[in-house]
């Protein structure tokens, strides 16, 4: 049982007019977290993946705690609550270099197979393997 982390330095593209970090820029944060733990941890890059399957975003709830600056690193850490038949449930934390918490929540992630004309998606069942390597982040 482990965390997956990632830090991210905040540039400019990130930040809004008052220099802090614009929100929908942690949410495409948070993308690209869960898009690195599916290539780096868990061996499905999304380069691979949405040729037949995806993985899409089907419940977020996010608190934001406190604002982040130009120039920043952010700390992210991601793990999983929940491994269900074909879905899961993750936590996630973006803190600052002093520990304290910028924002916080959970994502819901459906493992998905799309038809081959990519007309229709239906839920589809983990693999063993993919199960096995996922387990690994559940935390309490």
């Amino acid at each position: 049982m482990k965390y997956f982390i990632k830090t991210e330095k905040i540039r400019f593209q990130h930040i809004d007019f008052a220099g802090i970090v614009f929100y929908p820029r942690f949410l495409e944060m948070l993308n690209g977290l869960v898009e690195d733990w599916f290539e780096e941890a868990l061996d499905r890059p999304f380069c691979k993946m949405h040729e037949t399957n995806g993985i899409p975003t089907v419940d977020l709830k996010v608190q934001f705690k406190k604002a982040a600056r130009l120039g920043e690193v952010i700390i992210k850490e991601l793990w999983v609550k929940e491994l269900r038949t074909s879905s899961l449930l993750c936590a996630f934390l973006f803190k600052n270099q002093q520990g304290e918490i910028i924002l916080e929540g959970e994502v819901t992630l459906v493992n998905v197979k799309m038809a081959e004309d990519r007309k229709a998606i239906s839920s589809e069942a983990f693999s063993d393997t993919m199960r096995e390597k996922i387990s690994y982040f559940l935390l309490p």
